[in-house]
């Protein structure tokens, strides 16, 4: 019964004219108010040169704070169907839903969730994805306009693996521009919401998404961690957990409230990267985020050989990462205690000119330009890869 509503309001509201200067966007299917939407969206409204009217759709659009002069909407309401088919412009960070129907006259924007990914993905992890996913990413993939790339390395993949033969922007990744852009207002803020004291560095320990239901993967020993790098780098350090929203209600058992603060519910995991002084993850993208700001970045990867057999296969070997890698908690405090920056900033330079970065911290301001050339006619600035 669902569907056929949607579908009903889908089709009514798609008789109504189109709106040049409507901008709608999502993060997560509206879970959040984060990613390349939300910096696009702030970049709008404080810098473009022409007048937008910018729409956010939430799953709970009461709960989720936004600049002033932007409009919410729940998803899946009648008023999310009719904004969604009056929009000029479609703005996400993820696959649309199969329901999703492009009219003619729209522009729909892909700015994908991350600038490089370290596990393979789409037709190139095809034999771990659902025969309903892959309907819905050809789906995505015939409707869109413009996929946004972070670096040569990722336009490749989006070429061979996307379904995708449209235009891609070699603009960079509109969510770290925060992260070349330094901002120590900003950090303090950040702590703040936290209850993070504002003279301690932060050790952000963001895992990703294991599947199956073992929580052993992500057991590390924040106790000693932050005594490892209160012993290497001085100071007094706080770890802040982040894990993915599916472990939510497992937290209780990952966290331990004397030993780190948790911020899986924080919405916007880039604002954790920006006030982080050390990043420690596994097979999580934010690894080629964090790299941008050039400080320390551990691998702890206690599951490896398990994940690649049964999870996803990756992209590089791990030899050719320049980040520090560890098995376990003992060879992780090693790590720390070995770590050089001189040795580190040469891999990452050259990692960054290996996969041909784009990352510039403009590339919200070289988006923006090009919708506003979409909505007004105005001359398109910016690199473009047309395929």
């Amino acid at each position: 019964m669902k569907q056929l509503i949607y579908r009903l309001f889908s089709t009514l509201f798609h008789w109504l004219p189109i709106k040049q200067n409507k901008i709608i966007l999502f993060s997560y299917y509206g879970s959040q108010y984060g990613c390349n939407p939300k910096y696009i969206t702030e970049y709008m409204v404080h810098h473009a040169s022409n007048p937008f009217d910018i729409v956010w759709a939430f799953h709970d659009p009461e709960h989720k704070k936004t600049p002033a002069g932007i409009r919410k909407v729940k998803t899946m309401s009648w008023r999310y169907f009719y904004e969604l088919a009056t929009a000029k412009v479609i703005i996400t960070n993820y696959r649309m839903t199969t329901g999703f129907r492009k009219r003619k006259g729209q522009y729909y924007i892909q700015t994908w969730h991350s600038s490089l990914r370290l596990k393979r993905v789409e037709m190139d992890a095809l034999e771990s994805l659902h025969p309903a996913y892959i309907k819905q990413a050809k789906q995505d993939a015939a409707a869109c306009d413009l996929l946004l790339s972070g670096c040569t390395f990722s336009t490749q993949i989006f070429q061979r693996a996307f379904w995708y033969a449209g235009e891609i922007a070699s603009f960079g990744t509109p969510r770290n521009d925060l992260l070349l852009r330094p901002d120590p207002g900003k950090r303090h803020d950040i702590l703040q919401q936290l209850g993070i004291p504002k003279h301690h560095q932060i050790a952000l320990y963001a895992p990703t998404f294991r599947k199956g239901n073992s929580l052993t993967a992500y057991q590390l020993d924040y106790q000693e961690l932050r005594q490892a790098l209160e012993k290497k780098f001085g100071g007094s350090w706080t770890v802040v957990t982040r894990f993915h929203p599916h472990l939510i209600p497992q937290i209780s058992k990952l966290v331990k409230t004397r030993e780190t603060t948790d911020a899986t519910t924080y919405d916007d995991i880039q604002e954790l990267l920006f006030a982080s002084d050390v990043l420690v993850t596994d097979y999580s993208s934010l690894m080629f985020d964090f790299v941008l700001t050039k400080r320390p970045c551990f691998l702890y990867m206690s599951d490896l050989q398990q994940y690649v057999q049964h999870d996803r296969a990756l992209y590089f070997k791990l030899s050719e990462l320049p980040f520090p890698q560890a098995w376990d908690h003992t060879m992780l405090r090693q790590q720390i205690q070995m770590f050089q920056y001189t040795s580190y900033q040469r891999k990452i330079a050259a990692f960054q000119n290996r996969i041909g970065s784009f990352e510039s911290g403009s590339a919200s301001e070289q988006l923006v330009h090009h919708i506003e050339a979409v909505c007004y006619g105005q001359k398109r600035s910016g690199r473009r890869e047309a395929i």
